[in-house]
C-alpha cells in the first residue's frame, strides 16, 4: 500500500522526469493553437504545480483551472466546462470517483483522466465504474501522459497493459455489498464484533455473518489477512474513508 511518504516520492520523481520529457517532446508538437482545455486537480500544491506548468508549456494544451480538494474541483469544472479534467484519486473532502459520478451525471461530455499513486484493482475498478477514460499512475513520463490526453481528447480510452491487468483480476471476483464495507472498515480500525455491533446498531450474530462472507470474498482465512487484502487492493482507505451509501433492507 503506497503511503503519504511514498506518494510524494513518486510526485518528485514525476514531475522530475516530465520536466525532461517536456522538453525532448516539444519539438515534436506541431498544432498551433491550445485544443486541449483542462482542469488540474491535486491535493498537494507542489505537484498541482508543477502539472500545471508542465502542461501549459504544451502547444496544443492549455489549463483553465486548478483545484486542491474534490469540492473545489466540481465549482471549477462547472464554471470553466473543459474538455479533460486530470484528477488523482483520494484527496480531502470528496475523491476523484465522487467527482467524476457527479460531473459525469450533469456534463456527460467532459472526459476525466485519473493520474495517481494508487494501483489498487479496486481503486481502477471504481474509477472506470464512475466514467474515467483513462487511469495512469504518477510513474508515467510526460510523454505518456500528453499522449494519452490527446487520445482521450479524440474520444478514446486509454488504460495501460498494467492496469488493464489488474482490472481483468477485480472484474473475476466478488463485490462487497454496502454493510460488508461497513464491518470491513471497523474491523481496519481494530474492532471487536461486539464493537462492531453497537457501533453499527445491529445483532452481534448479524455481524459474524458479514465478517465470514467478506472473508470468503476477499479469500482470505482471518481478519488480518483481511485488512492487509482491503488496504492493498484499494477497497478501504485509512486516510480518506468512503462515503456513506443508502443499504438496502437486505443489507441492514
Amino acid at each position: 500500500m503506497p503511503t503519504a511518504n511514498h506518494s510524494r516520492r513518486a510526485d518528485a520523481c514525476f514531475l522530475a522526469s516530465g520536466a525532461e520529457e517536456q522538453h525532448s517532446g516539444a519539438k515534436e508538437e506541431v498544432t498551433p493553437k491550445k485544443s486541449v482545455r483542462m482542469v488540474v486537480v491535486d491535493d498537494h500544491h507542489v505537484v498541482r504545480e508543477g502539472l500545471v506548468s508542465l502542461l501549459n508549456g504544451v502547444r496544443d494544451i492549455e489549463v483553465v483551472a486548478e483545484a486542491a480538494d474534490g469540492i473545489e474541483a466540481i465549482a471549477q469544472i462547472r464554471h470553466h466546462e473543459p474538455n479533460i479534467t486530470l484528477l488523482d484519486l483520494r484527496m480531502p473532502r470528496m475523491g476523484g470517483v465522487e467527482v467524476i459520478q457527479q460531473i459525469r451525471s450533469e456534463l456527460p461530455q467532459i472526459r476525466f483522466i485519473v493520474l495517481t499513486t494508487f494501483d489498487g484493482d479496486e481503486d481502477i475498478y471504481r474509477a472506470l465504474q464512475a466514467g474515467a477514460s483513462a487511469y495512469l499512475l504518477k510513474g508515467v513520463t510526460a510523454e505518456e501522459m500528453f499522449k494519452t490526453i490527446r487520445t482521450v481528447h479524440a474520444g478514446n480510452t486509454y488504460f495501460p497493459p498494467a492496469i488493464t491487468q489488474k482490472l481483468a483480476e477485480r472484474i473475476g471476483t466478488r463485490a462487497l455489498t454496502s454493510r460488508e464495507l461497513d464491518v470491513l472498515e471497523q474491523i481496519v480500525h481494530g474492532k471487536s464484533n461486539q464493537e462492531i455491533s453497537a457501533e453499527l446498531r445491529i445483532y452481534q450474530t448479524t455481524v459474524k455473518s458479514h465478517v465470514n462472507s467478506l472473508l470468503a470474498k476477499l479469500c482470505v482465512n482471518d481478519r488480518t489477512q483481511a485488512v492487509a487484502v482491503a488496504l492493498q487492493r484499494g477497497i478501504i482507505s485509512i486516510e480518506f474513508p468512503r462515503r456513506e451509501a443508502p443499504l438496502s433492507d437486505s443489507e441492514r
